[in-house]
């Protein structure tokens, strides 16, 4: 006896087929969709000095830690050394300024809370003009490029000195110089020569020179 020949249904495999892409289709869409970067959140306060106004960030280095809470011990004494103190904001505003690894963007200046008040519009027009002029963004947190980390600021020399600055004089102003040191050297500045002058209860940086 002759077998039977069984006919395809066309029809069926069609629909089949049919199902089969638009199941492949639908996986595509849900596994193959890239995944949408999340931008960093904004940087917490997690120290603060309401008297002075200073505040800690949680992405501050461990060195910048330590003279941050050297500065608070500070300036909770009694009576506060003010040499100690002009020391710690010198170090403080050198560290955080040079500091440019954990910078979200060009506009995240460092070491703006230590500069007079009426210099920081200025200042932190000269600093996004300069060294930060190249800090590409971090607000992804997918930055691949090398920028440098302060270790250590060491004070060379503090002398008490007349200073000008807007229409005023400080004479008992105080002239800082400082050395930098990097956790490696990426060819930025490791000298400066820094300025500080009484404002009310604080001391504040008022002009800082390469030297």
């Amino acid at each position: 006896m002759k077998k039977k020949k069984r006919k395809l249904n066309i029809k069926r495999i069609a629909i089949l087929i049919i199902v089969l892409i638009a199941i492949a289709v639908a996986l595509a869409l849900i596994f193959g969709k890239p995944k949408q970067k999340k931008p960093k959140e904004e940087k917490k306060v997690v120290d603060k000095l309401e008297k002075y106004g200073y505040v800690l960030e949680e992405d501050q280095t461990k060195y910048y830690n330590e003279l941050f809470q050297s500065l608070k011990e500070e300036l909770n004494k009694e009576e506060v050394n003010e040499e100690t103190y002009a020391t710690l904001v010198a170090q403080l505003f050198t560290s955080d300024f040079f500091t440019l690894s954990n910078k979200t963007t060009k506009a995240d200046i460092g070491g703006v809370q230590y500069v007079l008040e009426s210099y920081r519009d200025d200042f932190v027009k000269y600093a996004r003009d300069s060294i930060y002029h190249h800090v590409e963004s971090d607000i992804y947190g997918d930055r691949k490029q090398e920028l440098p980390t302060v270790t250590s600021v060491s004070v060379d020399s503090i002398t008490q000195v007349s200073h000008s600055y807007l229409e005023e004089e400080d004479e008992e102003a105080y002239e800082i110089n400082v050395t930098i040191s990097y956790e490696k050297d990426l060819g930025y500045q490791t000298k400066a020569k820094l300025y500080l002058v009484h404002r009310d209860i604080k001391l504040e940086v008022v002009k800082m020179e390469e030297v």
